[in-house]
């Protein structure tokens, strides 16, 4: 079985991990819009070389490969990283998603485009908005005196109305506006005056420059409580009954060609009048545009849409100022004129991304000193210091852009990524030094118009209910949900609302208005999806998929979690399915920078799970002890540390859980019984599993002094999981 005897952990280790920290360097197709936690190219380039490949996996991943007749589907499709890499390779694929967004995002990264007709309604576009809007993102240079300074970021202080003396005041959290890291000196915001004060020591900042105030780096809006200014009475903040807040423009961070050769650091300023008229210009332009493409759409309740609701936010439209919503209207006006119908959705999808950046829940890193989109961590983190983009973006050459959140900086990268389909390449490392592969041959596509079109069946539907045709899979390769995860639907009706106004409203997929589903496998508090929803549902897909899989083929998947009883769903799909768990194999698949695992237990480890329905079994991998458990996660554990990774205790439990949940599949394959009910099911797995070693019996046994001396050298290679007379059929 080629996975299970040649999948190079260290190898692929290695490559995921470099990956990971800079994605769009490695596969630029994910520049083609925004999705959530995608896993590494590499890891399924990997699997998919060591199921099919007849070459060793070193060599096979940095040249062609073809194999033409293989089919790959994807239950759960996401962003496409299975399925993208399947096609690259030759392979026909199917790919599943409840998401429309998902389905779309799939589509536009799948199909071919014509670069050149791109690239000139692109600039086209652009060239348009320069005329019709341009001019609402010069400032005047405080340094040279022109007025056609190009303005990167405009930065809002929300306010709030004071319920005791009713009048309006700004609920700063702190007064830095740019640490020394980027820039030469520390930036601070006069708390009396609202000027702009560079200083070079924080903790002794000293005084206003121009009122001579006392300078502190501490606000008075702290745990949604501020104190006015005017009465000095307290009040709290947010006010959902009061509508959307209300910001008001405190500074600017600008680019001026001109004197920037000769300047240090960034260019900072205090809006002046012109800056604010022309704001107000934005304002009016908006009233008498009689706007069509801005979408209506209500908020409505849910885990993380419920954090805009206690804003005050009702609607969609309500999350952009007037500035942005003109510039996104004119640009939806533009789009829609393109008659192209692939280059129109490439913009259409452009547009779509762009919102990430356009709207006023972005923030802006005052070390970076850059905006941070909305999906920054995730969610929709409402902060009070928000982040105006320039909508144009600053264009510098070369590809090249300053500042980012732009139009220029969204085509730039999608040019990038749709070039990379043509023309795909890998990254060999020599020491330090990066090599760029090409690989000749390879390409990603539906065609490339020159020679026979690959089969792509891309379906915005649940691949619970599908029906596949007996033996008609050559293989499964997947990354599920993992229960309690990101809300996607929630965050991705932020652009999906904006996005199906501009579509086709024909398109079957885009006719929902939201992109959330009762039957999406997460756990949802407000739709009421708990533990057994998601196993069933991942049952009833693991079935269907085992089911079109040809005899012995394999269905391979990525999952991990903190908690043991997040797996038991997992175990109750494999073993619903029919199937046995012939590996689980380690493989970074996170950041460890990743916000929400920085600095925690969390693990950067996924296991790979692959399982079949029939075939053999290495004898040595069924762990009954905690000192056998110990042995198999030890080996695991090197093989990462040679791939460059110093796994932590996070991912060694991770690991731990692998064999656990691989070990109980395997012990109740014969016993099991689908027509329980899920809660029985669940029920089952928590006996089976409280029968094994404990977790913390195998992490006490990873380090006992008398645990055997297994452990091959680096010069030897990783030790095979299958291999000779240990193997067992089933």
């Amino acid at each position: 079985m080629p996975i299970e005897t040649h999948f190079d952990i260290p190898f692929i280790s290695s490559l995921a991990l470099r990956e990971k920290q800079i994605q769009q360097n490695y596969r630029p197709i994910i520049a083609v819009h925004k999705w959530f936690a995608r896993r590494p190219g590499t890891l399924f380039r990997g699997l998919i070389l060591s199921e099919y490949g007849d070459r060793p996996l070193k060599e096979a991943f940095f040249s062609a490969n073809d194999f033409k007749g293989i089919t790959i589907a994807d239950p759960f499709m996401g962003g496409g990283t299975p399925l993208i890499e399947a096609n690259r390779m030759g392979c026909d694929v199917l790919g599943y998603d409840i998401n429309p967004m998902a389905w779309w995002i799939v589509n536009r990264e799948i199909e071919h485009l014509d670069l050149d007709a791109y690239r000139t309604a692109a600039t086209g576009l652009m060239t348009a908005l320069e005329k019709q809007v341009g001019d609402l993102y010069r400032t005047t240079c405080l340094k040279c005196g022109s007025d056609q300074a190009h303005v990167k970021y405009f930065l809002w202080v929300k306010q709030k109305e004071c319920p005791h003396c009713d009048k309006e005041f700004d609920l700063f959290p702190g007064y830095l506006l740019s640490e020394d890291k980027r820039h030469p000196l520390n930036v601070l915001v006069c708390a009396a005056c609202g000027d702009l004060n560079e200083v070079k020591d924080r903790k002794h900042p000293g005084h206003c420059a121009s009122c001579a105030a006392e300078l502190r780096l501490e606000g008075p809006a702290k745990r949604n409580k501020c104190a006015c200014p005017h009465c000095s009475k307290i009040s709290a903040y947010p006010s959902p009954d009061a509508g959307p807040p209300q910001h008001r423009m405190f500074a600017m961070e600008y680019y001026c060609r001109a004197c920037k050769p000769n300047h240090s650091g960034r260019f900072f300023k205090r809006p002046d009048t012109s800056d604010l008229a022309r704001y107000e210009q934005a304002a009016a332009m908006l009233r008498t545009a009689e706007a069509h493409f801005v979408p209506e759409d209500a908020i409505p309740p849910g885990d993380e849409t419920g954090r805009l609701l206690r804003w005050g936010y009702r609607r969609y439209r309500e999350m952009f100022n007037e500035r942005q919503l003109l510039g996104l209207e004119l640009s939806c006006r533009a789009i829609t004129a393109e008659r192209d119908e692939r280059v129109r959705n490439a913009l259409i999808t452009n547009l779509s991304d762009l919102l990430r950046y356009q709207n006023m829940v972005c923030r802006y890193d005052t070390m970076a000193l850059k905006s941070l989109d909305i999906f920054s961590v995730h969610g929709f983190p409402v902060g009070l210091v928000q982040c105006e983009s320039n909508l144009l973006g600053i264009a510098n050459g070369g590809g090249v852009s300053v500042g980012s959140g732009g139009w220029s900086n969204i085509i730039e990268k999608y040019m990038k990524a749709k070039q990379y389909c043509d023309t795909p390449f890998e990254t060999r490392h020599d020491g330090a030094r990066k090599v760029q592969v090409p690989i000749r041959g390879e390409w990603i596509g539906d065609s490339r118009g020159d020679e026979n079109g690959r089969t792509v069946r891309i379906l915005c539907q649940s691949a619970t209910t599908t029906d596949l045709p007996p033996d008609s899979l050559d293989g499964v390769f997947t990354d599920p949900p993992y229960f309690g995860n990101v809300q996607y639907a929630e965050l991705m009706d932020f652009c999906y609302v904006w996005l199906r106004k501009l579509a086709d409203g024909a398109i079957p997929a885009l006719q929902s208005h939201t992109t959330r589903n009762r039957d999406e496998l997460t756990g949802n508090v407000t739709m009421e999806r708990g533990l057994a929803h998601f196993t069933e549902g991942l049952a009833a897909v693991f079935g269907n998929m085992a089911r079109g899989l040809k005899p012995g083929r394999p269905l391979a998947f990525t999952y991990h979690h903190n908690r043991l009883d997040a797996y038991h769903p997992v175990a109750v799909a494999i073993l619903d399915a029919g199937l046995a768990c012939t590996a689980s194999l380690p493989c970074p698949a996170e950041m460890g920078a990743s916000i929400h695992i920085s600095g925690t237990a969390s693990s950067v480890v996924d296991t790979v799970f692959v399982c079949r329905s029939t075939g053999v079994i290495s004898r040595r991998t069924l762990a009954k002890t905690a000192g056998e458990f110990a042995q198999l996660v030890t080996e695991d554990l090197d093989k990462l540390r040679l791939g460059g990774l110093k796994p932590t205790q996070g991912d060694t439990r991770c690991i731990i859980f692998g064999h656990l949940v691989r070990m109980t599949v395997w012990e109740l394959r014969a016993s099991w019984n689908p027509a329980l009910s899920a809660q029985q099911k669940l029920a089952a797995m928590c006996r089976h599993m409280i029968a094994l070693p404990r977790p913390e019996e195998i992490e006490t046994a990873l380090s006992a002094a008398d645990l055997p001396a297994l452990r091959y050298a680096v010069n030897e290679g990783p030790a095979a999981y299958g291999v000779g007379a240990d193997e067992i059929s089933f």
